[in-house]
C-alpha cells in the first residue's frame, strides 16, 4: 500500500496553525463518519470531501437531500469570509473551480432516471421498502419463488400485481407446495403496492436498469465524476430512500471485483440523512448493512454515513467508521449530554483539550477530526476548522442544470423507458391463449354428432371424474361447476389452467379444461 498518495485535504489548526488535517487516499475506503447537529455545516463537509476525491481521480456518489448540491457544478464566487478561512487554514490564496458532475434523479425531473428492476431488488429489501410482516414477507418470497420456477420475470409493479393474483386464485396448490399463503397477506401486499405506486415507485422499478459503471466515471482531465442523486422528493418516503441507497450498495457488494488495498478508494459513497437506514430496521436487514459494510472495503469502495448523532449508528457498523469528522451536538437535554460523552469516548484522545466540551462548543464549519494514520491507527482528535470548498455552494439554476444534463457522458442512456415481455404479458398471453383454446373446445362440446367433437367432449367428460357430473355442467350453463381436486403433481401454471376454466366455465368449465391446459402448457 502506498501511504504517501495526494492526501485528501479537510481542513486547519486554526489560530496556532497546527498541521493541516488529511484523510489519507490509501484509506479512503475504510468509511467514515460526518456528524453533527443541524445547521453545523454537515453538507459542506460532504461537498470538500467530495472535491478532493474527484481532484484525486476518484468518482463519487452522493446525495441531494435538500436540492443545494448541485452549485457544485458550477464554480464558487469570491468571497472574503472564504478568503479569510483559507488563510487561517494556510491555504494561501483560495481558487474556485467547478466539479465535474452528473445529475441523477429517482422521478427523472432533475437528472437522468435511476431505475431497477423488481427481481434485482429481491424480496428482502422489498419486504423492508413495504415494512411487510413476517407473513407477508413469505408471501412475497414465494412470489418470486414462483417467478423463478415458471420463468416469469417480475420486473415492474405490474409483474408483482399479476403473480400475487396468481397466488390469489391458486391458494390451495401454492400452500401445498410452497407454504402458507393467505388472502390477508396477498391484500395487505397489494394495497402497500398500491401506496408505492402512488409515491411515485414505478418510475424506479422499470427498465433500461441503472449500469453501475456509469457512478464510477472519470472525467476527460482524469478527475472523478460526482454522481448527484437528488432526493429532495425522494425524502417524503424515507424507507423508499434508505432501501435504494441500500439496494446500491448491495450491488456494488456483488458486482465489483476484489481488489485488497488498493492506493485509493475506487468509489466512495456518501450515505446522508444515515439514521433512515437503521430506524425500524430488522435485525436480519441490519446484519445484511454490518456485513456489507465491513466486506465492501475490499473492493475499494468507502462509505461515508452523514447524520445528526453517532447514536444514529448501530455499534456493529459504527466501529467500522476510521474516519471521523464530528461538527457540534447541542447537549439540552440529559439525553443530548450521555450521547455527548459516548460521542467523546469513540475519539483517540488529545491531552490538550477535552474531546466533550470541544465537540459542544466548535462553531459552524469547525469539527473534531480523527483520521486513520500508519497502519490503519486512528489518529489523536483536532480541533479543525474545515477548507472552504472550490466549487458554488447552494442549489444551481435549472437552466444550467439541463445544460449539464445534455452534456452528460450518460445523455439519452435511460431517459426512455423500456416495457420488456415479463410476467404480466406472459400470463395475459397464455389466458388469451387458453380462452381461445377453451372457447374451440366448448363449441365441439356442443355439437356431439360429430365424432370427433363427440370425443373431445367425452374426454373432458373423463378428466372430471365422471359421466354424470360432466353432462350436469352443460346441461345447467347458469350453475358454476364444483372446483375440480387439485393433484399432487399439479404446477404453479396447470393450477392457473384450472383456475382460469372456472373463471370462464360458468356454462361448461370442466368440460373446457382441457383446451386451457393445452393453451396454457404450449406457452411454457
Amino acid at each position: 500500500m502506498n501511504e504517501g498518495i495526494g492526501p485528501v485535504l479537510v481542513g486547519g489548526g486554526g489560530a496556532d496553525q497546527r498541521a493541516p488535517q488529511v484523510l489519507k487516499l490509501a484509506y479512503g475506503n475504510r468509511h467514515g463518519l460526518i456528524a453533527g447537529a443541524t445547521g453545523t455545516g454537515k453538507t459542506i463537509t460532504m461537498q470538500i470531501l467530495a472535491e478532493e476525491f474527484s481532484n484525486a481521480g476518484v468518482p463519487v456518489f452522493l446525495t441531494d437531500i435538500k436540492g443545494d448540491v448541485g452549485g457544485m457544478a458550477v464554480p464558487g464566487t469570491e468571497r472574503g469570509a472564504l478568503q479569510r478561512r483559507a488563510e487561517q487554514i494556510g491555504l494561501g490564496q483560495h481558487e474556485y473551480r467547478e466539479t465535474p458532475v452528473i445529475f441523477w434523479d429517482f422521478f427523472g425531473e432533475h437528472g437522468h432516471p435511476v431505475r431497477a428492476t423488481m427481481a434485482e431488488v429481491g424480496p428482502l429489501l422489498l419486504s423492508r421498502m413495504l415494512d411487510l410482516t413476517e407473513a407477508q414477507e413469505g408471501v412475497i418470497n414465494v412470489a418470486f419463488r414462483i417467478s423463478d420456477d415458471e420463468g416469469l420475470p417480475i420486473l415492474d409493479l405490474k409483474d408483482l400485481r399479476a403473480i400475487l393474483n396468481f397466488l390469489g386464485e391458486n391458494q390451495r396448490e401454492i400452500s401445498r407446495q410452497y407454504g402458507s399463503v393467505t388472502t390477508a397477506s396477498i391484500g395487505a401486499i397489494q394495497r402497500k403496492l398500491l401506496v408505492l405506486e402512488n409515491q411515485g415507485a414505478v418510475h424506479f422499478f422499470s427498465e433500461p436498469a441503472l449500469d453501475l459503471s456509469d457512478f464510477m466515471r472519470l472525467a476527460p482531465d482524469g478527475r472523478g465524476y460526482v454522481s448527484i442523486l437528488h432526493a429532495e422528493r425522494m425524502m417524503r418516503t424515507p424507507q423508499l430512500y434508505a432501501t435504494f441507497l441500500l439496494w446500491l450498495l448491495s450491488q456494488l457488494f456483488e458486482e465489483l471485483p476484489e481488489v485488497g488495498n488498493p492506493d485509493k478508494p475506487k468509489l466512495v459513497f456518501f450515505f446522508d440523512e444515515a439514521h433512515l437506514l437503521f430506524n425500524g430496521a430488522p435485525r436480519a436487514l441490519i446484519e445484511k448493512i454490518e456485513r456489507v459494510a465491513r466486506l465492501i472495503r475490499s473492493k475499494g469502495v468507502g462509505v461515508y454515513f452523514v447524520t445528526q448523532n453517532p447514536d444514529d449508528v448501530p455499534d456493529s457498523v459504527l466501529g467500522q467508521l476510521g474516519n471521523r469528522i464530528q461538527h457540534a451536538l447541542r447537549a439540552f437535554t440529559a439525553r443530548d449530554q450521555q450521547a455527548l460523552r459516548r460521542a467523546a469516548q469513540t475519539y483517540r484522545p488529545n491531552p490538550r483539550f477535552d474531546i466533550a466540551d470541544t465537540i459542544r462548543d466548535v462553531g459552524v464549519g469547525e469539527a473534531v477530526t480523527s483520521f486513520l494514520e500508519d497502519k490503519g491507527s486512528p489518529g489523536m482528535a483536532e480541533r479543525t476548522l474545515i477548507r472552504p470548498p472550490a466549487s458554488a455552494m447552494g442549489p444551481i439554476e435549472d437552466g444550467a442544470r439541463r445544460m449539464i444534463m445534455l452534456q452528460s457522458p450518460v445523455a439519452g442512456k435511460y431517459e426512455q423507458m423500456i416495457d420488456s415481455d415479463s410476467a404480466h404479458e406472459m400470463l395475459a398471453r397464455r389466458a388469451e391463449a387458453a380462452a381461445q383454446e377453451a372457447q374451440q373446445a366448448l363449441d365441439a362440446a356442443n355439437t356431439p354428432d360429430d365424432a370427433d367433437n363427440a370425443r373431445e367432449f367425452n374426454a373432458a367428460r373423463r378428466y372430471d371424474g365422471g359421466r354424470t357430473r360432466a353432462a350436469r355442467a352443460i346441461n345447467t350453463p347458469d350453475r358454476t361447476p364444483a372446483r375440480a381436486p387439485a393433484r399432487r403433481g399439479d404446477s404453479p401454471v396447470d393450477a392457473f389452467a384450472k383456475s382460469f376454466a372456472r373463471q370462464i366455465g360458468s356454462r361448461s368449465g370442466q368440460a373446457l379444461m382441457r383446451g386451457v391446459l393445452g393453451g396454457l402448457l404450449k406457452g411454457r
